[in-house]
């Protein structure tokens, strides 16, 4: 099983380009939650709360469905399945154990270390790209933007599609084979 996981570890390594586009989304995410920081916390003063924990951040949800980043919602999570999809059959031709199992209840903290290092760095730009569109979006559609939302709505868009596909790809791979 080690020698799995370091050919694994050897073949997930971040190309450099790949690692300049996260710097650039990288710092335009930060670039765009810090604009929205001031503008967070003025509201936050004003109405004696957070956006995120408002009852105007659930009623803004609508919005959001129907607003010009509608589509959002559905290639964020289309691109975080076929990401899980193809981690999730890389995991079943090494011979690992599902990715939820393996990073929850795995007894080798080495593995389950390796595990969440690659579905880290498989999802790290499509988070950024939903956090920065999320900022945007809600700049267009609400004409302000909040970071707490930002920071809330992308990376859930991202994260539960791809863990739940790589999880059931690898799970259904291996019971075909």
């Amino acid at each position: 099983m080690t020698n799995e996981v370091e050919v694994m570890a050897s073949s997930s390594q971040p190309t450099p380009k790949t690692r300049r586009i996260t710097w650039v989304l990288a710092v335009l995410t930060l670039f765009c939650l810090l604009l929205s920081v001031p503008v967070s916390l003025r509201y936050a003063r004003d109405n004696d709360g957070f956006y995120l924990l408002s009852s105007a951040f659930f009623e803004d949800i609508p919005k959001r469905l129907t607003g010009p980043g509608r589509f959002r919602f559905i290639l964020q999570p289309l691109f975080a399945l076929i990401l899980g999809i193809r981690s999730g059959l890389a995991d079943a031709r090494a011979g690992l154990p599902p990715y939820l199992y393996t990073v929850i209840f795995h007894p080798d903290p080495h593995l389950r270390r390796q595990q969440m290092r690659s579905g880290f760095l498989a999802i790290t730009n499509l988070v950024l790209m939903g956090i920065l569109v999320d900022s945007i979006c809600q700049w267009l559609i609400l004409g302000i933007s909040y970071p707490g939302a930002a920071l809330a709505v992308g990376p859930v868009l991202i994260a539960a599609p791809y863990v739940i596909a790589r999880a059931l790809t690898n799970r259904l791979t291996r019971l075909a084979n």
